[in-house]
């Protein structure tokens, strides 16, 4: 088995966890689901899945839902992958994930991208998320941020990364990717894409974003954030520079929503402003 800990937290997540979980259960050491209250059948499918299962209940402070997993689950292994409960591990993924844990050798966290299904369609080019998801649990920690009176996360940690404890801490890059998908349907999507500009609209309003571990990336974002030409950036990027045009209809709606995205974020922050 891969020696790291799966961490999935959920909240009503019945329709996705059981994809979620089949790829993982089994391959991994551990695969926990962390819950949140919730009223469909999340926990039993946890259970019949053959996962371990922890409820959490948030208090409405700091630390968050992920970084409490690393602070008060017992039992950890000493490298944790999170996983969304819409997110789904590849083969490819799982064989990258065996070899590169055998070889040995590795950086103390990786970056996995995660690729999405559209309009029934999986994406194989345009614009992909890249997130620090897999890491050794004493290397990396999740900063404190002012938004516990912003609207539109809660409990979760918003759209940043862990950040390394030390500046000796190595980061590489996994090739495979997760697969990400959309059971709950485009409304679903477009409401929860809602809250999320309400929370970094008001993020960059406070400048309260924190660093990216990686320069580059920070560099990137600093020009950007706030950018009137975000939206327009975000388009050419996704189907334009990384060839969104090849997969045809879906690939331009999932370009135009990436872009739809950060206009509604512009269009929030000025009005903070």
């Amino acid at each position: 088995m891969i020696p790291a800990s799966v961490i999935v937290v959920t909240k009503n997540e019945g329709e996705n966890l059981a994809h979620c979980l089949l790829p993982l259960v089994g391959t991994f050491r551990q695969v926990v689901v962390v819950d949140s209250n919730s009223t469909d059948d999340t926990m039993a499918t946890a259970k019949n899945m053959g996962a371990e299962f922890l409820p959490f209940s948030w208090n409405g402070k700091y630390p968050k839902k992920r970084q409490w997993c690393l602070d008060a689950m017992p039992g950890l292994q000493p490298w944790v992958f999170f996983v969304d409960a819409d997110e789904v591990a590849t083969p490819e993924l799982i064989r990258e994930l065996r070899l590169l844990f055998a070889r040995g050798n590795m950086a103390d966290g990786y970056f996995v991208r995660g690729r999405y299904v559209w309009l029934g369609r999986r994406l194989r080019f345009g614009m992909a998320n890249n997130k620090l998801c897999l890491f050794r649990r004493d290397r990396f920690r999740f900063p404190v941020v002012g938004d516990l009176d912003i609207p539109g996360m809660g409990e979760i940690e918003g759209h940043y990364q862990p950040l390394p404890l030390g500046p000796d801490v190595t980061i590489g890059q996994v090739s495979a990717a997760l697969v990400h998908y959309n059971r709950k349907g485009r409304g679903e999507w477009n409401r929860r894409h809602e809250r999320y500009a309400t929370w970094e609209a008001a993020m960059i309003a406070r400048d309260a974003f924190p660093p990216d571990p990686v320069p580059w990336r920070q560099e990137l974002k600093t020009l950007t954030r706030a950018s009137w030409a975000r939206p327009y950036l975000v388009f050419l990027y996704a189907y334009v520079l990384r060839a969104g045009f090849l997969d045809g209809a879906a690939g331009l709606d999932f370009a135009l929503a990436r872009a739809g995205y950060a206009r509604d974020v512009q269009r929030r922050l000025r009005s903070l402003q």
